[in-house]
């Protein structure tokens, strides 16, 4: 395993800049997650630490080494596709051992390895099998097992899960989870899924736009998102945004066709135009500190999202309640002073008040 270090790593298309200096460290052995919507230039920046594309500024080093101009081949790194990338015509042995074969290795360290890292993978049944003759789940086993038996620093993922269904894609995290455990090989890995950022990684890049709006662990974005991009994105359902205006007294946020009255004057940002975040979670009905209207409420077996609406501004509220409001009722919602999350809307940045 090795460091990989990212230093104001640049990439432009043609006049257009689509990834604007990242700078991170990745320990050795950490599992790194970046995550972001389509088009935000993480499967870019993945590609750009494999070598398969070039880097318009900055520099990229594994264990010490920068590599910008070094061929995929001579990085020592494995990458793990969406698609698989599995020769349909060999066996699932023969899939595992062929990146070690053109390499010269010989004949009987391709066997250990192949056979040791099918037996962490629980593929040794499968080993006489073709692709077509395994499950999706089966076949993304059989690609982290190739990449296993190259005994890399460090291990690439780019969306390996996104081809399969709810199910295979909970059972694969775990897998992946437990395979972490037991190769402790630095990781990056790349999905647009906020569920398995939060689950998978040991720290996180949130990306927006080309850019890293935040790095930290899940549990330092999901307590304190730096951005409203970040807050709006992390979380199921995210992070509720108000946008208002702050009465002069600090007690009462004014926005489209409503009003919230806070559980706590906030006077350092009295009548300034504000971002207020909550999450669904730490709203409660009842609460009396703003009226809204039920639109929706979706029964989710140990709990309900009920959607409403405060004048223009949608909210959602999670509520373990057995019986959840019906649509066209009128309801009360409050929180707690400790559930404020407030923005800049101008900068977007989060604005902690001491």
């Amino acid at each position: 395993m090795a460091t990989l270090e990212l230093r104001d790593v640049r990439k432009r298309y043609g006049g257009n800049d689509v990834v604007h200096g990242i700078t991170m460290s990745i320990e050795k052995g950490e599992f790194v997650v970046i995550v972001g919507p389509s088009g935000c230039g993480k499967s870019t920046l993945l590609r750009m630490v494999a070598g398969l594309e070039e880097i318009t500024g900055g520099e990229i080093a594994i264990g010490g080494r920068i590599v910008n101009r070094l061929e995929p081949k001579d990085r020592d790194i494995a990458m793990v596709f969406q698609n698989y990338a599995l020769y349909p015509h060999m066996r699932v042995y023969d899939n595992m051992a062929y990146g070690l074969k053109i390499r010269g290795m010989p004949r009987a360290e391709i066997d250990a390895r192949v056979r040791e890292a099918a037996r962490i993978l629980e593929l040794e049944p499968l080993l006489g099998r073709r692709p077509r003759q395994l499950s999706g789940g089966q076949r993304q086993r059989v690609a982290m097992g190739r990449a296993i038996v190259r005994h890399p620093k460090v291990f690439l993922f780019d969306e390996p899960l996104s081809n399969l269904d709810a199910k295979l894609r909970v059972q694969m995290r775990l897998e992946l989870q437990k395979l972490h455990r037991k190769l402790a090989v630095t990781s990056m890995y790349v999905t647009h899924d906020q569920v398995e950022a939060m689950t998978l990684g040991q720290r996180i890049m949130v990306m927006n736009a080309g850019r890293a709006e935040q790095i930290g662990t899940p549990r330092e974005i999901y307590d304190r998102p730096q951005t409203s991009f970040v807050a709006g994105f992390i979380g199921s359902p995210p992070m509720n945004l108000i946008a208002g205006r702050l009465s002069a007294d600090g007690a009462q946020l004014r926005c489209g066709g409503g009003a919230i009255r806070l559980p706590a004057p906030v006077r350092a940002l009295a009548d300034r135009e504000l971002l207020l975040g909550v999450r669904p979670e730490q709203l409660r009905a009842g609460g009396g500190q703003m009226q809204v209207a039920v639109e929706m409420a979706e029964a989710l077996g140990a709990d309900h999202l009920v959607h409403c609406s405060l004048g223009e501004q949608a909210l959602v509220l999670r509520t373990a309640e057995d019986v959840a409001p019906a649509a066209g009722d009128s309801i009360t919602l409050g929180f707690d002073a400790g559930a404020v999350h407030w923005f800049d809307p101008a900068t977007t940045r989060r604005i902690d008040v001491g």
